[in-house]
């Protein structure tokens, strides 16, 4: 196979929200967002890369995660994260699969392809990025994490992680809970403020 050679995008590297979360282990936040979406009825899907499983196994490590997580997939492959995912083929020929774009593309995908009896995922989640040695010409700890919601579709990143091989796998699990959690607590606010308005107005 010929070498590709992929394209850069100027991204500016993005801070990291775990310190303010450095007391609460996998678990604990896992355990937060999956009462936040049982309290709001919703539902959450999983597409993975560098963390091969680590997210999915966070997440369902939770009792009573069945009742929220519909399920996931670990597309390691480049190829998956197109054939599974629908990541367009010609946006990682362009810029690789280390890339922000890739990453809201897949957490769309998974949100999008977990669909049950017509009702659709609330949350699709996914990372993406590297924990070796150099790929795609981004550097170790290179990492994307998207998140897509019917209310909003974006992507964070890049971050670059410190450490060996595991630790910036668990960092990246970490940091995608962390942003996950954010995520649902920004929803709900959104959602508070609609309420006092439409009280507000009845009052009135």
């Amino acid at each position: 196979m010929p070498h590709l050679s992929h394209h850069d995008i100027n991204y500016t590297e993005q801070i990291s929200r775990r310190p303010a979360y450095e007391i609460q282990s996998h678990k604990d936040i896992a355990g937060d967002i999956i009462d936040r979406l049982k309290s709001r009825h919703e539902t959450l899907a999983i597409a993975e890369s560098l963390t091969g499983g680590t997210l999915m196994g966070d997440i369902t490590s939770v009792s009573g995660s069945s009742s929220v997580f519909r399920g996931g997939m670990v597309t390691y492959a480049t190829p998956l994260k197109h054939k599974l995912l629908g990541v367009d083929p010609e946006l990682i020929l362009e810029h690789g699969v280390v890339d922000g774009e890739v990453a809201l593309q897949m957490a769309v995908g998974v949100q999008l392809r977990t669909l049950i009896n017509d009702v659709p995922t609330t949350w699709g989640v996914s990372t993406t990025g590297v924990a070796s040695e150099w790929e795609e010409n981004k550097k170790h700890g290179t990492v994307f994490i998207g998140i897509s919601s019917d209310e909003k579709r974006e992507f964070f990143g890049p971050f670059m992680f410190g450490g060996n091989r595991e630790e910036v796998r668990m960092a990246t699990a970490k940091e995608t809970l962390v942003r996950l959690l954010e995520s649902i607590e920004e929803s709900e606010k959104k959602e508070s403020r609609v309420e006092n308005i439409l009280l507000v107005q009845v009052l009135d």
